[in-house]
C-alpha cells in the first residue's frame, strides 16, 4: 500500500534558507515539496493551486509577513497547517504565531530530524512547540515586571519597528488608523517608551528584529 507524501510549501524570503530546507526535507520518502515563495503575499495568492498540507512560514518578510499571511491562509484553505520556521525566540511572538492560527513554532537553528517531527505532529492533527520555543514561553522567562503586551499590541509592535507608519499598519492589517494609534499608545505606555525610535530599539534589544530588520 502506497502511502501519499505529505505535500510541504516553503515560504521564506531568503532563497538559501529556502532551498536549504527544501533540499533537507527531500531526503524523506514521505514528504513532497511543492514550492517555494518568498513572500506571504505569493503564498496566500496560490495557497489553493498548490494544495499544501503543511505550510513552513517565515514571520518577516516583505509585502506581507508571516502572521497576517497566516490568518488569510487560513481563510482560504482552513485544512492546511502553519508551522512557523523562524530565527527570532521572543515568547510573544511564539504566543502571536500561534493565536494567528499557527500549528506549531520551530527554530530555524534545530535539526532537521525536528522540522519532520514538527511537520508529522501537525499532520497528527497536534501542535509542535521545538525545545527553543517551549523553553522560551516558560513562565520564568516572561516576566520581567511589564504589563503583558496583547497578542494584536505584540503584532503592530513588530510593524511599528520596521518604520511603517501608522497608515501602512493600518493598511497591513486592515483595520482603522484610530485603532493604531489607541495600539501605539497602549504598547508605549506598557513598555514605558515615549517615542517611536524607542520602540524600534526596544525591538532590536530584545531579539523582535535583528541587525538586519530581519527575523
Amino acid at each position: 500500500m502506497t502511502t501519499t507524501p505529505t505535500r510541504v510549501l516553503i515560504v521564506d524570503d531568503h532563497p538559501m534558507v529556502a532551498e536549504g530546507i527544501r533540499a533537507l526535507l527531500e531526503t524523506f520518502d514521505d514528504l513532497e515539496v511543492v514550492g517555494t515563495l518568498c513572500n506571504g503575499r505569493e503564498a496566500v495568492d496560490r495557497v489553493e493551486a498548490l494544495a499544501p498540507d503543511v505550510v513552513l512560514m517565515d514571520l518577516n518578510m516583505p509585502e506581507m509577513g508571516g502572521l497576517t499571511a497566516t490568518e488569510l491562509l487560513l481563510e482560504r484553505r482552513p485544512e492546511t497547517r502553519i508551522l512557523i520556521l523562524s530565527m527570532h525566540d521572543g515568547p510573544e511572538y511564539i504566543g502571536a504565531a500561534l493565536s494567528h492560527g499557527a500549528k506549531g513554532y520551530v527554530l530555524k537553528d534545530v535539526p532537521t530530524e525536528a522540522v519532520k517531527d514538527a511537520i508529522d505532529a501537525v499532520m497528527r492533527g497536534e501542535k509542535y512547540l521545538c525545545d527553543g520555543a517551549q523553553a522560551a514561553i516558560k513562565p520564568t522567562k516572561i516576566r520581567d515586571g511589564r504589563e503583558p503586551l496583547t497578542d494584536r499590541e505584540t503584532t503592530i509592535l513588530l510593524e511599528l519597528a520596521q518604520g511603517k507608519s501608522n497608515k501602512d499598519v493600518a493598511a497591513a492589517l486592515d483595520i482603522s488608523v484610530r485603532t493604531v494609534e489607541t495600539h501605539r499608545k497602549n504598547i508605549k505606555r506598557k513598555l514605558g517608551i515615549s517615542s517611536t525610535a524607542g520602540l524600534t530599539r526596544y525591538a532590536m534589544e530584545h531579539g523582535v528584529l535583528q541587525g538586519t530588520g530581519r527575523f
